[in-house]
């Protein structure tokens, strides 16, 4: 418990910084609040790069929309450009959860090979159905160049206390499955049935504190907790690890006579 409180000491004192800000980040948003022309000019061109590199640039898309922090008043430093494409997978293929679990390996894939920053803050690419409700107080479509949702400004409260214990609760999870080193194929197997039960599990988390208590829920906020200190990125890597035992085979040598 010494090193999830130390983790925890490590990044509380970032946690102020997503309270409401006075104004939007002006590096971003200008005239009357819209989007500044070369913000925009680069989103666009970011998500038709994307689609096009993930082979389904014959794909209609319906919108590309800026969210998240940066599209509202609680932005911080470390606040990523969330820029969303929105596509209706049954334009790909009627399962679509085999369409998310691709685009889902498209954008890991990307992430590794690119690292680019807009005025300081990095682009993460998300394909969203167009039937999948995406909650934000703050939603700005850069292919119409208008709000969908306009953000509000409010003050909030944060739940430190909860925070830390829902933080806290999901690391252990996390440092629990990585301790886990039998090779044995069916054990491996558990232990990926752990990694992806736990995935969904944050996923959720989040998306319920989203929908009851927005972007300051408790939910919310312990989810950029585990992320600035990236145990979602170890979560990741334990499962990729994983599969790859799961999946290989030691290669037998026959002893010289």
């Amino acid at each position: 418990m010494k090193v999830h409180f130390q983790n925890w000491r490590k990044h509380v004192d970032s946690l102020p910084s997503f309270r409401a800000k006075m104004d939007l980040n002006r590096e971003f948003w200008g005239r009357e609040d819209y989007i500044e022309s070369e913000v925009q000019e680069k989103l666009l061109q970011i998500a038709r790069d994307f689609m096009e590199s993930s082979d389904v640039s014959n794909v209609p898309i319906k919108d590309i929309t800026f969210t998240g922090s940066l599209a509202n008043y609680n932005y911080s430093k470390r606040s990523d450009v969330d820029l969303h494409i929105i596509i209706d997978f049954d334009d790909v293929d009627e399962n679509s959860e085999l369409v998310k679990e691709f685009f889902d390996f498209k954008r890991a894939l990307w992430n590794q090979n690119h690292k680019i920053l807009i005025n300081g803050h990095e682009v993460e690419i998300y394909v969203q159905d167009v039937k999948e409700p995406h909650v934000s107080t703050g939603v700005y479509s850069v292919l119409d160049d208008q709000w969908l949702t306009k953000p509000n400004r409010e003050e909030t409260d944060i739940d430190y206390d909860n925070i830390k214990k829902k933080s806290q609760s999901l690391m252990k999870e996390i440092d629990g499955i990585e301790r886990i080193e039998e090779f044995d194929v069916g054990v491996l197997e558990k232990k990926l049935n752990k990694i992806n039960r736990l995935k969904e599990k944050i996923r959720k988390f989040r998306k319920i504190g989203l929908e009851t208590d927005g972007e300051y829920s408790i939910e919310n906020l312990s989810f950029k907790v585990l992320r600035m200190n990236g145990y979602l990125k170890k979560l990741s890597d334990l499962k990729k690890n994983t599969y790859d035992e799961m999946m290989s085979l030691e290669e037998e040598y026959e002893t010289p006579t």
